[in-house]
């Protein structure tokens, strides 16, 4: 194509991401020799460009546009090694050339009107896929992968793709105004270009513009499109990215099925198949799996087999995982899913120079990682912390920190390791793209990442309303040891929690409270302040928690009974003064209450008897109580469930608890037991496996216990015919076979 005069304008339609196509742009580029070269892409980032020569900068990477007043509004433009604008980018710096990118600028794309169009877009047909089916083909990917990725002479490759599309095109219609847009300012650049009196343009855009960008209308008619669109200010900065985030399978719009695939074509252009096969066999052994040489041998036979019975002049990715599948990994399709991930999409962070022009923020994190010894990666990683060690606590310390910025970068896993300290902890690690742009978000906090946590957690502070935000807030902050944020949640914490009557939010917020001062204590931090609050907490609780446990529907008893568990761990957790005797005191009174929820009642007898508290003769008292016939069976299941519920070692070691709810079960009627089953159900379904064969077992010898003087004379003695008939609801009722009771 030509413009005035003297002027060339070559088009090269290209994929955004394919081997062949790279290896095309780079051989047509060396045989064309342009005196500029204009690329697809945000011309926020040309000033960016240079960074591309730099030896540190390690692909995958990508180009991070974000608007500057709502850093959550940002794209992404990524590039790998095999990438064609990768490589014409690479080709214009090594040769001195200018390079800019020519698409529509993300000031207007990511302005707010124009980010709400009027008129939904319909989505466009796929290209490949159209192609695809006119060839014979059912999978676009794989009819574009022997036609462009695995071909060696790119001759005539644009042109028939430009024609190609040119055809396609035709048969669309209009274009989405997007669209157009983008191609209007494509054009517009080009005409520029010639203004500025370039001799040989090269333009490497997407194959589906090439046509858009060959024919040229009056330039008159792409100004009057672009006039007055919207504007907003935007930044750009280079970010790492991996190749999973290529893959179309996370969402990417112009992303590949498999990029680690492609990479492996491009670094070896040779033999591609037979160090494919090598590879695969490298990574079985390093999972323990057996692959020998012979197996790689038949691997690439196999495949260069399958190749030719498909009518393929070259082996592709389909007929290596068929022949991997069969040979080296022996028809296992969970070995074949591990080459999925690993090889065929691939692993791996790309790398950014340090000096790249990033907000603050960034630069400030980029330096934590390298001192703390942390190189983020894309791969799930378990780190397991010693909180003793100086290195492990500031480890924690900016995980915690990044966690208040929604900076997910790690995420708390139970500690697997039998131990009662709290100086362990186990993180699991894993560097995701998107992370950047909540980088960019955080930096509106501070400059750091303690400052920008501290700016984080005063803001969330002075917006709470609950208790339970505060105190959730105030227990991060512990963890993540940041003294400027502390005194500030402390003191919305001291003033919300003196207004507050509402028991169950203390009741919520006391726990929390009770974590901060065991953590304080252990990260070196001052907890009397937090101590004074948690103590005045704790007596308004004792004196609201009848009120709060009486008039309770089925529903909120549950919730009730979840919050004096965690009320009565945290007692525990804090050792020392009466707080437990009163603690057990206020439990005593709702056990002796009866407008009190059974299901209360049941889980605060339930937290005395742990506290060894309970008498076995008065268990069996208030037991016949609660199971007596007076009281309606659905109060006594729900008082039951609230015992035994979790563990049924109070049912095992306490005979009178065990005579009642036998007694109780005995005397149902026959209809009421079948009403009132599910609820025992649920109250016996947290028990172990161990702990059912137990009672089964007591049940067994239970004709041979001795007999309380609380028995009647009609249970005395056991009728074998009337045990038998029990027996199965009994074994039906503890989940254990009926063979294994007798």
């Amino acid at each position: 194509m030509s413009g005035k005069p003297g002027t060339e304008v070559h088009v090269l339609g290209v994929r955004h991401h394919g081997p062949g196509s790279a290896r095309s742009v780079r051989a047509a580029l060396e045989k064309l020799q342009p005196d500029t070269v204009l690329i697809e892409g945000p011309p926020e980032a040309d000033a960016l460009l240079p960074w591309v020569a730099r030896a540190e900068m390690k692909p995958p990477v990508a180009l991070l546009v974000y608007a500057l007043e709502q850093p959550s509004q940002a794209v992404f433009y990524p590039f790998a090694l095999f990438s064609p604008e990768w490589q014409a980018i690479q080709y214009a710096l090594a040769h001195a050339l200018p390079v800019r990118f020519i698409d529509l600028p993300q000031t207007h794309q990511l302005a707010p009107e124009f980010l709400l169009p009027k008129n939904p877009e319909s989505p466009r047909v796929d290209p490949l896929g159209a192609l695809a089916r006119a060839a014979g083909y059912e999978d676009g990917e794989l009819w574009w992968e022997h036609l462009i990725e695995q071909r060696r002479d790119a001759e005539g490759a644009f042109d028939a793709v430009r024609e190609a599309m040119g055809a396609l095109r035709e048969e669309e219609g209009a274009l989405p105004r997007r669209e157009a847009l983008r191609e209007a300012f494509m054009r517009r650049s080009l005409r520029q270009a010639k203004k500025e009196g370039f001799q040989r343009i090269a333009v490497v855009c997407g194959a589906w513009h090439a046509p858009a960008l060959e024919r040229q209308p009056p330039a008159r008619e792409d100004d009057e499109l672009l006039r007055g669109l919207p504007k907003t200010k935007v930044a750009a900065t280079w970010i790492p990215w991996t190749y999973d985030r290529l893959g179309w399978r996370s969402g990417y719009g112009a992303g590949v099925e498999s990029p680690g695939w492609y990479a492996h074509l491009w670094l070896t252009p040779g033999k591609p198949a037979a160090s494919w096969a090598a590879r695969i066999a490298h990574l079985l052994r390093n999972e323990g799996l057996e692959a020998s040489s012979a197996n790689v041998i038949e691997t690439v036979r196999l495949a260069e087999a399958l190749a030719a019975l498909r009518g393929l002049s070259t082996v592709g990715l389909s007929e290596l995982r068929d022949a991997a599948l069969a040979v080296l990994c022996g028809g296992d399709g969970t070995a074949l899913a591990l080459i999925h991930d690993k090889l065929e999409v691939g692993t791996g962070l790309g790398e950014v120079p340090p000096e790249v022009p990033s907000v603050p923020l960034a630069r400030d994190l980029a330096s934590q990682q390298k001192s703390l010894r942390l190189p983020p990666s894309s791969e799930s990683k378990l780190l397991e912390l010693d909180l003793r060690k100086d290195l492990d606590r500031h480890r924690s310390q900016l995980l915690h920190r990044l966690r208040l910025l929604d900076i997910a970068w790690g995420t708390p896993e139970e500690d697997t390791r039998n131990t009662a300290g709290t100086f362990r902890e186990t993180w699991r690690l894993r560097w995701e793209p998107e992370l950047a742009v909540n980088l960019v978000e955080a930096s509106l906090f501070g400059n750091t990442v303690e400052s920008a946590a501290v700016g984080r957690v005063v803001a969330r502070a002075s917006e709470a309303t609950e208790l339970g935000t505060l105190t959730a807030l105030l227990e991060a902050s512990l963890l993540a040891e940041l003294s400027g944020a502390i005194g500030t949640v402390l003191t919305h914490v001291q003033a919300l929690s003196t207004r507050s009557a509402d028991v169950p939010k203390l009741l919520e917020a006391f726990p929390a409270l009770a974590q901060a001062i065991r953590y304080g204590s252990v990260r070196q931090t001052p907890t009397a302040p937090i101590l004074a609050i948690a103590e005045g907490l704790f007596e308004r609780i004792l004196i609201g928690l009848p009120g709060a446990c009486t008039s309770l529907d089925d529903d909120a008893a549950h919730q009730r009974r979840e919050q004096l568990r965690a009320m009565h761990a945290a007692v525990a957790l804090l050792e020392g003064g009466t707080r437990a005797e009163d603690w057990s005191k206020a439990l005593e009174g709702l056990t002796q209450r009866d407008a009190v929820h059974g299901l209360v009642r049941g889980a605060a007898l339930r937290l005395r008897v742990e506290l060894g508290q309970v008498k076995d003769e008065a268990l069996g008292v208030l037991a016949r109580k609660a199971l007596s016939t007076a009281v309606p069976p659905s109060e006594a299941a729900a008082w039951l469930e609230g015992l035994v519920s979790g563990s049924a070692l109070v049912l095992l070691h306490r005979g009178e608890l065990w005579s009642a709810l036998d007694g109780w079960l005995s005397n149902l009627a026959r209809d009421t037991f079948i009403e009132q089953l599910p609820l025992v159900r649920r109250a016996f379904s947290g028990f172990s496996v161990s702990e059912r064969r137990a009672m089964a077992e007591h049940i067994r010898h239970l004709s041979a216990s001795p007999r309380t003087s609380h028995e009647t004379d009609a249970s005395a003695a056991l009728d074998p015919e009337r045990v038998a008939k029990v027996l199965p609801i009994l074994s039906l009722l503890l989940g254990v076979r009926l063979d294994e009771t007798v």
